[in-house]
Parts: C-alpha cells; structure tokens; sequence
C-alpha cells in the first residue's frame, strides 16, 4: 500500500516512532446483504477497503475515496458503525503506528468491479457464510455493519 505524501514527509522527521493516525473502514453491503471485499496486494489477505485520514479530510469523504481507489465502485455512506482504538503496529520497516479506526456501512451508488490499481490483487462480493479468512477485527467491523443499532459500537 503506498505510502501517503504526509506520513512519508514525518517519518523523515521523527523516524519509526510511534504515530497515532486515523483510518477509515467501509463495509459495503449490497442489497443481497453480500459484503464487498478486496484481496491486499501488500499481505496478499482479504479486507474490507479501507485507509488512512489525510490532513484536513472528512472521514466519510475518505472513505467513499478509498473504495473507489481499491475496488473501482463508488458508495454512499449510510451510517458510523463502529470507533475502535487497535493495538500498536509494527511495520516490517520498523515504523510504530497507532490506528483509530472509524468503520462506516455503505452501499454501493455506482462504479465497476475493479482490481486494476496498485492496492488490489482481487476484488468481490461475498455472502454472509462464504467469507473468507479474514482477522477477527474486520470480521466484527462486518457484524457492528450488520447490525440495527443506530449508535455505532465503541469499547465502554
């Protein structure tokens, strides 16, 4: 996944010290209630799109950003479903981050399956009981999207 301009420009400041940052999540369910997903061409794993919050932009914006430029569909976003803190991250470079990651459920409004950029190997829709293995975390961004509730999860 590249790296964006900003992160690059602070990472030659401070190195690999730990950086908080926000990323965005989309699960997009179609009207079959199958979840899009898309197979990393970093790890070579299966994900919901997702991203980093550049300086000074709106996550909904972001996130709408992020699954055209990974999948080639544009959605609208319906709803926040979830605001988790995850576990610092090492970077194989050595590079410490820290993700605040906001999930949003979207439905798709328009666009074209499409792997053909440098972040995606593959890209598909996937019924509820044929997900492939995936981390327990996207999985249960997946079941926060799925479900009713009108508040988005958060740990208490």
């Amino acid at each position: 996944m590249p790296v964006p301009e900003f992160l690059r420009e602070l990472r030659d400041q401070i190195g690999p010290a730990l950086v908080p940052l926000v990323g965005v999540t989309a699960v997009v369910l179609d009207e079959d209630d199958r979840v899009l997903l898309h197979r990393r061409a970093d790890d070579g794993r299966w994900a919901t799109p997702g991203g980093i919050l550049e300086p000074g932009e709106q996550p909904a914006v972001a996130v709408v950003r992020e699954v055209e430029e990974e999948t080639g569909l544009v959605v609208e976003v319906e709803r926040l479903v979830s605001v988790l803190g995850q576990d610092p991250y090492v970077y194989p470079n050595g590079d410490r981050v820290q993700f605040l990651d906001l999930a949003f459920r979207c439905r798709p409004v328009g666009g074209a399956l499409d792997a053909g950029g440098d972040e995606t190997l593959e890209v598909g829709w996937f019924a509820p009981g044929g997900l492939p293995a995936m981390s327990e975390r996207i999985l249960d961004r997946i079941a926060y999207a799925r479900e009713a509730r009108p508040e988005p999860f958060y740990v208490r």
